[in-house]
């Protein structure tokens, strides 16, 4: 919905709803991308588009001409709210959901239904759903944040919904548009903002999920999907004030993703096979996996996170590098915000390349390793204190050495995403 032409008694929203916005006018909304690439003194900061592959592009875009529209949002309000988690104790990753959800339905000779934001309850699912069968689903993570001025806020959401888009397109889903879903999840967000936590580190998370649901058992495009976005309340990653650090178990006998596969996109399918690996990790007395590829054993994720390593470069400079977006691993919004704060900074080399066991081996022996951790929308930046590889504990000097980056990427992130300061990576709800 454009706020600027929201007036009350539309979709049953209270009246101070239109009242709280300031009126902009409504093409900044239909164009936003271009006002904010034009006002943004550094729009490779503000959003870096993450493309689909050029052969993706070629595919059809099924139905894109029939998008729903944020304006035509309905609204039902529960009647038995939900009790609200005690601030007192620690949130539980997944575990508490709030009052509402947001659900959109798509069939293919009508297109996209009408939105609307119901009560948090239980979907009903043909037994022969294609999204259960053939793992024909997707889905999002990204967070809302409540500032000191108790304003809430989401972090970097157009990143969340181009990756998203992307991923509708491999599994042949209906196409949307971006700007429309995200204005709705902002006013999803809005209907439940009271249930977005003030303590420390807390945050709301957000998971946007878009499966096939046709009821037939061919294996083939999907001719209805549902779209659906629920929320629910997290604590912090670590608890107290203690940083942990992890261990991770390298083994290049399992493999999360491949070349001309699908790691690179945010799908249902790539994570559950990975619980088994994860079993066994701990099973060697590791937290993570620290997942390789090819021959040469690439280092390419931790668990579900990107990884990241802060070096003296066998040419002498210092450096922070990271596995390159080559297909093999998930462009995460973290990853880049990571990479645009370091490039601002200015101080060290910022690369994206191929980094092997055998690299890693090395730098550890002579002594150039300073920090090496992953980054996650659930984490923010995950320290890595040793790695089992082929028999061998690596010892990782992250800990001793501060961790001084580590530290300082947590600062610059709880600034912006708390609204310490206004930021072009924050959009208010």
């Amino acid at each position: 919905m454009h706020w600027a032409l929201d007036r009350p008694g539309q979709r049953g929203l209270p009246s101070a709803w239109w009242q709280r916005r300031p009126m902009v006018p409504c093409f900044f909304y239909l164009s936003w991308p271009l006002c904010f690439s034009y006002f943004c003194p550094h729009p490779q900061i503000w959003a870096r588009k993450l493309l689909p592959a050029s052969w993706l592009l070629c595919g059809p875009r099924r139905y894109a001409s029939s998008n729903f529209k944020a304006a035509d949002l309905q609204l039902e309000m529960t009647r038995e709210p939900h009790q609200k988690p005690d601030a007192s104790k620690p949130l539980v990753f997944g575990k508490i959901f709030t009052d509402h959800m947001l659900v959109v339905e798509w069939k293919e000779e009508k297109g996209w239904g009408q939105p609307r934001i119901q009560p948090f309850q239980n979907l009903m699912l043909h037994p022969a759903c294609s999204g259960l069968h053939y793992s024909m689903q997707l889905f999002e993570g990204m967070k809302a944040f409540k500032g000191s001025d108790k304003r809430v806020r989401l972090f970097r959401p157009w990143l969340n919904m181009d990756r998203m888009l992307r991923s509708a397109l491999r599994l042949c889903l209906p196409s949307f548009d971006k700007v429309e879903l995200l204005e709705c999840i902002r006013s999803l967000v809005e209907v439940d903002k009271d249930w977005v936590p003030e303590g420390k580190d807390t945050s709301l998370y957000i998971r946007p999920v878009l499966i096939g649901n046709e009821p037939s058992l061919g294996v083939s495009c999907s001719s209805q999907a549902l779209l659906f976005v629920i929320l629910c309340p997290v604590g912090a990653y670590f608890p107290g004030d203690a940083m942990d650090s992890v261990s991770l178990l390298a083994d290049p006998t399992f493999i999360r993703a491949w070349t001309g596969g699908v790691g690179d996109y945010k799908l249902g399918g790539n994570y559950g096979p990975t619980v088994l690996v994860q079993q066994e990790a701990k099973k060697r007395g590791c937290e993570q996996v620290l997942w390789l590829y090819g021959p040469d054993h690439q280092l390419t994720e931790v668990g579900t996170m990107n990884i990241f390593i802060y070096w003296t470069h066998e040419d002498g400079v210092l450096e922070l590098v990271t596995p390159p977006l080559d297909g093999v691993i998930l462009p995460g919004v973290v990853r880049q915000s990571l990479l645009d704060l370091a490039r601002t900074w200015g101080e060290f080399r910022v690369a994206e390349r191929k980094i092997t066991m055998k690299d890693l081996s090395r730098a550890l022996e002579e002594g150039r390793v300073r920090e090496v951790f992953g980054s996650g929308t659930a984490c923010q930046v995950c320290p890595v204190h040793q790695i089992l590889y082929q028999g061998k504990h690596l010892h990782i000097p992250t800990m001793e050495n501060g961790p001084e980056l580590i530290l300082r990427f947590l600062k610059e992130l709880k600034a912006i995403q708390y609204g310490a300061g206004a930021h072009d990576w924050m959009l208010p709800v």
